[in-house]
């Protein structure tokens, strides 16, 4: 089944772009391992190659890479991921998401800090966008 007649909520408000990298990573992935959590996994792996998510919604990063250790690491690594948030990235870039997003006391927060804010903030969006 092409992924495109079930694409995620959070995809489905974001760029093209990001859409059509999950739906060719997807189907790829669905040949090669079959329908099921690994295909999905290998999809979103993809997306956040290029793409970081903030609030309920996907955009692009300013440089294409892993977005955290476990997107570096691979599949066999015990390191976790940060849910869409590019854990990569500058302080001063995460800074300015935590801006956007409003997370509050971010002036006094760690890289890893704000990474795990942001991460919820995003969770709580994407919350809020479903019951809509």
């Amino acid at each position: 089944m092409p992924a495109r007649n079930d694409i995620p909520a959070t995809l489905k408000r974001s760029p093209r772009k990001a859409q059509e990298t999950y739906v060719k990573a997807h189907d790829a992935a669905v040949e090669r391992y079959g329908e099921g959590d690994r295909a999905h996994r290998t999809a979103f792996a993809a997306v956040k190659h290029s793409f970081e998510r903030i609030g309920d919604r996907w955009r692009a990063k300013e440089s294409k890479g892993p977005s955290d250790a476990k997107a570096a690491g691979g599949r066999n690594t015990r390191a976790r991921t940060a849910g869409g948030v590019d854990a990569n990235a500058s302080k001063e870039h995460l800074m300015e998401v935590a801006k956007e997003l409003n997370i509050h006391g971010r002036w006094r927060m760690t890289k890893n800090d704000l990474v795990g804010a942001i991460k919820q903030a995003n969770a709580g969006r994407t919350r809020r966008a479903r019951g809509k």
